[in-house]
This record gives structure tokens, C-alpha cells and sequence, in this order.
């Protein structure tokens, strides 16, 4: 029998792959690789960009691009590509819109729509009519996490029986516990080569927007760094994927971290690539953020590198982080004051970091990996469409 032809459709908001893409282009990096090749012939459309070609490949995955400054003829011209292609199932990723317009052009072919949050179901960016519609265009509709399954659920409750949970996850094999010796040297460097020996380092990675609660940790630092000298709070992101431009935010957040330059430093946003190193020099990874986030999946990398998590107890990340177990969960009407205690109790007692960082790790590997998450799309594509 021949694989059933898929096609993953990008937002086309940034070239794929890139190391300067959001997470929605992440997860088809790490997923659709990941796919039985016997089973199915997937395919990824994109955005054109600097240095990338019109048709390229991640993974053995064939990947074709077109110019996406207008989303009208990104469509268009997707779809007209997904002609030739003749896919039996096509997944369009978090944009509701997207499955109308191609529901025109494909009228017997499965759509799925992959949500990875809730910002494009919400009316600052799609009418709640076109929404429905949009709901009802598509077969079935993927959430990251049960929290965005009630979400969509209660905004268009009609949908609700189209609704189906895939947890995302994380690459074990670039993310390293930075308690297995086998890292201890690498780990060793990176902290000498940034002046890290002997600090105590808290970890935010992540945009600087409002919504990621980058100002609770700064204005709680200075009693922090009060009760532990040692403290090094390390803040890496910028407001926009792959830019280090500034907004009136995160200069807002530079100005309260002027009288503690001993204890706070920014990094600007550095690619993915990247990423892991940063968890296996730190020793705390914070995600202070406010209600509203679909799974996080900063949560996951920090877990699967043994690093205990202090997160708002908000959306998904109640189902990634097990609160007293890989790290604390904090009510974010009283954030200031439980981070406070909570990221202490961690700078105070290595050996409950080193206990929550690994039962972290197993956490991760048990529920939270990339093959896993390719293992039950393909699961629900057997469910729902057979083969």
C-alpha cells in the first residue's frame, strides 16, 4: 500500500526551519520527521526567506516555500502546490482562518487545524462567526494541552467533539541533565567561561512581553539577592523571535534591574541551537507566567536538562510540572510572594534541586518526548482515518 500523502501547512510567519522561528514551526521540526516513512509521505509548506531555497528538506522531508507577506496568496499558492500533491490529509497549523480558504479548494480532502494556543482564536484576531466556521470546516481540531481543549471548548462549545489532546515534547538527546557526570565538564566550562562559578543561577528563557512575567522575578530580586548573596538571576529572550530589538517593556525591565547589576544579567535572544547550553550551566529554571499559557514548552527543556521548575500555576503548565515533585507551581495572585519563597527554598538546598531536577528528567522521559508525541498523532490518524 502506498503512505498516505500529508501536508503540514506552516502559519508562514517564519521561514521553516529556522532557529529564529516561533515554537509552532518547532514542533513540525521535531514531529513530522518523526512520522513512519512507510505509513506516510509527509510534506511541510512555508514561507520563502534569506538563504533558504524554494523547495528544501529537514529530516528527508520534503519542504516547498512561497512568499508569505500577503496571507491571502501564501494560501493560494500553498493550496495550488497541494494540488499536485494530492494529500490525503492536510494540517494546518494555528491558524483558524487558513482551514476555510483551503476547505475551498479541497472540499473532500481531511483538514486537521493544530492549535498550539489560544491567541488565534481570540477576537483581537478572528471574529467569533469566522471562527465557528473556521471550526467547522476542519475534521478535527489538535490542542496541546487539556487546559486549550476547555479553552477552545468553551469559545465555540459546538466544536467541542472535534477536539483532541497531543502533549508536545522535547529532544532528550539536546537536552542534558546537568547532574549526569557525563556533562559535568561541559557544564564546569560554561560556567567559568560566563562567570557563573559559584553563583546560584535562576533561569528565564523566553520573549520579554508582559504576559511572561519577567518583571515579578526582577522586582522580587532584590530581597532574594538579600537572603542569598549568591544569587545570579540570567534572563535570555528578547521581545521578538530572532531580533534583539527593544520595546518600552523590556526597557522597563532593564531599568528595574539597574541597582542590581551584581545579580541580573540579560542576555539577548540567541537561536534554539543554542538553547540547552544555557540550561545545563543554570541551576533553577523560572516560567512566571500569567494565565492564558497553552503548555510551555520551556517547561519540558528545562525538566529534560534536571533543572527544577518554578512556574505560575496557569493553563497547561499544571499538566507539565508536578508541583512538590519536579518543582513548585505558584498562584499568580500572590506570584511576587511565592516566587520569593519558593526559588529560596531552591537556592538554599542543592540536594532538593538535584531531587526535583531528576525526578524532572523522568518525568519527561516518561510522558513528554518527541516520539512520543509523533507515536499518538499517528495513533489518532489510525482512530480517525484508519490505515
Amino acid at each position: 500500500m502506498a503512505p498516505v500523502r500529508v501536508a503540514f501547512v506552516t502559519p508562514g510567519s517564519f521561514v521553516f526551519p529556522s532557529p529564529g522561528a516561533s515554537s509552532v514551526e518547532r514542533v513540525l521540526e521535531y514531529l513530522v520527521p518523526r512520522l513512519d516513512r512507510t505509513r506516510f509521505e509527509p510534506r511541510i509548506y512555508g514561507r520563502t526567506g534569506r538563504g533558504a531555497g524554494r523547495v528544501g528538506s529537514i529530516g528527508g522531508v520534503r519542504v516547498e516555500r512561497f512568499p508569505a507577506a500577503d496571507k491571502r496568496a501564501y494560501v493560494r499558492a500553498v493550496g495550488k502546490a497541494m494540488r499536485k500533491f494530492r494529500p490525503h490529509l492536510i494540517q494546518v497549523e494555528n491558524r483558524p482562518l487558513y482551514v476555510l480558504r483551503l476547505r475551498r479548494r479541497f472540499p473532500r480532502t481531511k483538514i486537521w487545524l493544530s492549535l498550539q494556543s489560544k491567541t488565534f482564536i481570540g477576537r483581537r484576531y478572528i471574529r467569533k462567526a469566522d471562527l465557528k466556521r473556521s471550526l467547522a470546516a476542519a475534521d478535527l481540531v489538535l490542542v496541546n494541552s487539556d487546559w486549550l481543549r476547555r479553552t477552545v471548548a468553551g469559545r465555540v462549545p459546538e466544536a467541542a467533539d472535534k477536539l483532541r489532546v497531543i502533549h508536545l515534547g522535547v529532544d532528550l538527546e539536546r537536552f542534558r541533565p546537568i547532574w549526569d557526570e557525563r556533562y559535568a565538564e561541559k557544564r564546569r566550562q560554561l560556567r567559568e567561561d560566563r562567570g557563573w562559578t559559584n553563583r546560584t543561577v535562576v533561569l528565564f528563557t523566553g520573549r520579554l512581553i508582559p504576559r511572561k512575567g519577567v518583571h515579578h522575578l526582577l522586582a522580587i530580586l532584590p530581597k532574594l539577592a538579600e537572603k542569598h548573596p549568591e544569587v545570579l538571576l540570567v534572563i535570555v529572550g528578547s521581545p521578538f523571535y530572532g531580533s534583539h530589538r527593544e520595546t518600552a517593556y523590556s526597557r522597563r525591565l532593564k531599568r528595574m534591574a539597574r541597582a542590581m547589576k551584581r545579580h541580573v544579567k540579560f542576555v539577548p535572544y540567541v537561536p534554539y541551537t543554542k538553547v540547552p547550553d544555557w540550561f545545563l550551566a543554570a541551576d533553577i529554571a523560572v516560567v512566571p507566567s500569567k494565565p492564558g499559557e497553552a503548555f510551555g514548552l520551556v517547561n519540558v527543556e528545562a525538566m529534560a536538562s534536571g533543572l527544577p521548575v518554578v512556574a505560575s500555576r496557569v493553563g497547561g503548565i499544571v499538566e507539565v510540572v508536578a508541583d512538590g515533585e519536579t518543582g513548585y507551581l505558584v498562584d499568580p495572585a500572590n506570584m511576587e510572594a511565592e516566587l520569593l519563597t519558593r526559588i529560596g527554598e531552591l537556592v538554599r538546598d542543592p540536594d532538593l534541586r538535584r531531587r526535583m531536577g531528576e525526578a524532572g528528567r523522568k518525568r519527561v522521559e516518561e510522558k513528554f518526548t518527541w516520539d512520543r508525541t509523533a507515536e499518538a498523532w499517528m495513533a489518532l490518524f489510525k482512530r480517525e482515518i484508519g490505515g
